[in-house]
C-alpha cells in the first residue's frame, strides 16, 4: 500500500521540487501552499505522513502541529526548517514531530525520513485496523473467516459500513455466505439490539409475498380474521434482509422502491403509512444491472439499492482461506455431533485446495459435516473432481499452476509488483506479459 503524504509550503517552487522527488518513489503526494487549508482536507482517518514548513503566514507549521495531532497524535509530522530554527525544530520534535529536515536537504535524505515516517505510519495503521477487527470479531454475531486479501478488504468494508444508514446489495454466488455477511452488518451494528427479519424472495409463492412483507388489516381479504404485522414492520429499528431480491415480482419491486425512498410502509387494507427507520440488505447471485437492462428488474430500484455494493468472491479464487475454513468447520461439526475430530491423510487438504468448490463455503461446511459423520468416503465427490483436473493436457496444469502462483505471490506482497518480481525471480516484462496473459490487475491485491 502506497501512504500518501502531505506537503505544507508557501513557497512553490518548495512543493513542485518535494512532489516530483517523492512521486518517481510512488509516494502519492497532496500539495498545499497555506497550513489552514491542509487542516481543513486532515480528518483522524487520514493514512498518510506529513511534511510542512515552519515559516508560513496565516498559520505556521508549529501551529499547524499541534492541531493535527489533536486530530490524530499517531500522525508522523516532518518539519522543515532553515538554520536559525533548528532549536525551535528540536523542541517541536518533544512537543511531537516525528523528524525535521534543515534546507538545504539531499534527495536521498528526504527520501529516507519519509520512508521511515511512512513505515511507521502503516505499522500505526495496520495496529488500529487488527484493534478494530479483534473487537469487531470477539463480539456478539457470526464471524468473517480468511486471511486472503480480498476477505482482509472485506472485512475492512464491514467496519467502516456497519453504522452507516445506508442500505447495501450483496452480490456472490450461491452458498457463497450473503446471508452471514448481512447478518454480520446487523450484530455488529448499532442496530443489532433490534429485529434481524431474512426474507427469501424466491422461496415465497408470489401470491403470499405481498402480505408476508406488508402485513395487513383485519378484513383486508378472504380469510384476513385479524390484524397481521408485515415483515418490514417487524424490523423497525433493525435489519431486512432480502435475499434473492432478484426473485421478487415487478409489482412488489414498486412498492419496495416506496419503502425504500419514503421509509414508510403501508399495509394491505389500510390508508394509513407507518414510519419506518430500518436499512434494508439485499442480496443476490445475478447482474442486477443486466436484469434491469433486460427490463425483468426495475432500474430505478436497482440503482436505489446499489449505494453500497459488497462482492463475496468465490472460494475457489480465495483458496488459500479453505484450510481454516476447513479447521472451523470440523470443529464446529464435531461439538454439534459431540463426535472426536476424524484423523485425516496427508493429501486431503491437497485434495480441498484443488477443488473448485461449485457450492462455495456452503458446500465445504456440508462436506466438513459429513466427513465428521462418515470420514474420509465423505471425501469422494473431491477426488473424482480431482481426477477431472488431472485429465487436462501438460500445458493447461502448467497454465493452472503458473496462474496460481502469481496469485498467491500478488496476494503476500498486496500487489506490490517489484516484491513479487524479486519473490519470483521474473523479469518485469515476462511479469507484466503473465499478468496480461491470465488478466490479473495489481489494484484487485491491494487492501485499498
Amino acid at each position: 500500500m502506497s501512504i500518501p503524504v502531505m506537503l505544507i509550503d508557501d513557497d512553490p517552487d518548495i512543493l513542485r521540487s518535494l512532489g516530483q522527488t517523492l512521486m518517481i518513489e510512488d509516494f502519492p503526494c497532496q500539495s498545499f501552499s497555506s497550513a489552514v487549508t491542509a487542516l481543513k482536507n486532515l480528518d483522524s482517518d487520514w493514512p498518510g505522513v506529513i511534511i510542512t514548513d515552519i515559516n508560513m503566514p496565516q498559520m505556521d507549521g508549529l501551529t499547524f502541529m499541534h492541531r493535527a495531532l489533536a486530530i490524530d497524535a499517531d500522525l508522523p509530522i516532518i518539519l522543515l526548517t532553515g538554520h536559525g530554527d533548528i532549536s525551535t525544530a528540536v523542541q517541536a520534535m518533544r512537543d511531537g514531530a516525528y523528524d525535521f529536515l534543515e534546507k538545504p536537504f539531499s534527495s536521498d535524505h528526504l527520501l529516507e525520513v519519509v520512508a521511515r515516517a511512512a513505515e511507521k505510519r502503516q505499522l500505526t495503521q495496520e495496529n488500529r485496523s487488527l484493534r478494530q477487527e479483534i473487537e469487531a470479531q470477539s463480539s456478539p454475531g457470526p464471524r468473517i473467516l480468511g486471511i486472503s486479501a480480498s476477505m482482509v478488504h472485506l472485512r475492512k468494508i464491514l467496519t467502516q459500513i456497519k453504522d452507516m444508514p445506508a442500505d447495501v446489495l450483496i452480490h456472490g454466488e450461491t452458498g457463497s455466505g450473503k446471508e452471514l455477511i448481512a447478518r454480520f452488518l446487523h450484530d455488529h451494528s448499532n442496530r443489532r439490539q433490534a429485529n434481524f427479519v431474512a426474507i427469501n424472495c424466491g422461496a415465497i409463492p408470489e401470491t403470499m409475498i405481498e402480505s408476508e412483507l406488508f402485513g395487513f388489516e383485519a378484513g383486508a381479504f378472504t380469510g384476513a380474521n385479524k390484524k397481521r404485522i408485515g415483515k418490514i414492520a417487524y424490523a423497525d429499528g433493525g435489519t431486512l434482509f432480502l435475499d434473492e431480491i432478484e426473485s421478487m415480482p415487478m409489482p412488489l419491486q414498486i412498492k419496495l422502491l416506496r419503502v425504500l425512498e419514503e421509509r414508510s410502509v403501508e399495509p394491505l387494507g389500510s390508508n394509513q403509512t407507518v414510519a419506518l427507520n430500518i436499512r434494508i440488505v439485499a442480496a443476490t447471485k445475478c447482474d442486477l444491472k443486466a436484469a434491469s437492462d433486460e427490463g425483468w428488474f426495475r432500474r430505478d430500484l436497482y440503482y436505489r439499492l446499489n449505494v453500497v455494493t459488497i462482492e463475496i468472491p468465490p472460494l475457489r479464487e480465495r483458496r488459500e482461506d479453505i484450510p481454516l475454513l476447513w479447521e472451523n468447520f470440523i470443529k464446529v461439526a464435531c461439538s454439534r455431533y459431540q463426535l472426536e475430530p476424524p484423523s485425516l491423510s496427508k493429501t486431503v487438504l491437497t485434495e480441498l485446495a484443488g477443488y473448485d468448490w461449485p457450492g462455495n463455503v456452503r458446500e465445504l461446511r456440508n462436506l466438513a459435516e459429513r466427513l465428521v459423520l462418515m470420514g474420509e468416503d465423505a471425501l469422494k465427490q473431491i477426488s473424482s473432481a480431482e481426477q477431472q483436473g488431472a485429465n487436462l493436457s501438460l500445458s493447461e496444469q502448467l497454465a493452472r499452476f503458473e496462474k496460481t502462483l502469481l496469485q498467491d505471490a500478488l496476494t503476500r506482497h498486496q500487489g506490490n509488483l517489484k516484491a513479487v518480481q524479486e519473490d519470483l525471480n521474473m523479469g518485469r516484462k515476462t511479469l507484466y506479459e503473465k499478468m496480461r496473459k491470465y488478466q490479473l490487475d495489481k489494484q484487485d491485491f491491494k487492501d485499498d
